[in-house]
């Protein structure tokens, strides 16, 4: 009841027997568990877990600040409610190659279904920002080959984000890819690309799973799931969508407690306390310290 009825190695399993089938899968984002029960009543596919809303959570900026303890930690904290796979942000690997290695083993440990590791130096910026520096091709083919080497389950889905199509064009970006494949990533997350033309180009280059970034107020069209369906895609994320419109929800009602005095006037747009008590089990958790404790009374 406290953690999800698969395991990690279930939901793992699980991930790529769905990659498998060709179909498209859609990983809403994430920060907290709360909302990844959320995605899981509304019948998604799966959970993405965001560098940038981990570090949003703490008040701080997208340039790689947070550690693999409190990324890791909030992974497991995801993971561990939801039935669905989680795969997660671990921006540059936490450090160089060995640190990679480490990274992928905590994440196995924890429950993680997959990560993807990009190819920027630290400290790094948003894919969606300019004047991305990215270390040379062989520091990333160094990582990627370190935590697939560390892999103690095939089925952790390893990806590899190359974000050069910003600084070095798409041919570069694609030649990278191919060299990050060839390395042992089993997908690829091409960041930023900035038509639907460029998404068709890297699937036509790219013969594993790739991963497309939906992400409001970049460089890349938001395209619908048809589209990307269509275009070969075998998975998307939407890692910050649902941030960001509880951020604005928060600040218009903060600014109208301010200015009246109640929030009187947002009531009829909350989630009721019988929906949150709902998405929690309050009851399921309240029958059972009952059983527990008659289970007591009557010994």
């Amino acid at each position: 009841m406290l953690f999800a009825k698969k395991s990690g190695a279930e939901k793992r399993a699980g991930l790529r027997a769905a990659l498998a089938t060709g179909k498209l899968l859609r990983f809403p984002g994430a920060h907290a568990p709360i909302v990844a029960l959320a995605i899981q009543e509304r019948g998604f596919d799966g959970i993405y877990i965001s560098g940038a809303a981990l570090s949003a959570e703490l008040g701080l900026p997208d340039i790689g600040l947070t550690t693999l303890t409190e990324v890791a930690s909030r992974g497991r904290q995801i993971a561990r409610v939801t039935e669905l796979p989680a795969i997660i942000d671990i921006d540059t690997g936490f450090g160089e190659a060995m640190n990679a290695a480490r990274t992928i083993q905590e994440l196995e440990e924890l429950g993680l279904a997959g990560c993807h590791l990009e190819d920027q130096v630290n400290p790094k910026r948003c894919g969606h920002l300019d004047n991305k520096t990215l270390v040379e091709t062989y520091e990333m083919v160094r990582k990627v080959r370190a935590a697939a080497d560390a892999k103690r389950d095939r089925n952790f889905l390893l990806m590899a984000r190359t974000d050069a199509r910003a600084s070095e064009g798409l041919e570069k970006a694609i030649e990278r890819a191919r060299a990050y494949v060839d390395a042992g990533a089993d997908a690829i997350f091409p960041e930023a690309l900035q038509d639907k033309k460029e998404f068709e180009a890297f699937r036509k280059a790219i013969k594993v799973p790739l991963l497309a970034n939906m992400t409001e107020f970049g460089k890349s069209p938001l395209l619908t799931v048809e589209e990307l369906t269509t275009l070969g895609y075998k998975m998307v994320i939407f890692p910050m969508t649902q941030l960001r419109v509880m951020m604005r929800a928060a600040e218009l009602l903060l600014t109208e407690i301010k200015a009246t005095g109640t929030q009187q006037a947002f009531v009829d747009q909350m989630q009721s306390r019988a929906d949150l008590y709902e998405l929690v089990r309050y009851l399921e958790f309240t029958a059972f310290d009952r059983e527990v404790a008659d289970s007591v009374a009557g010994d």
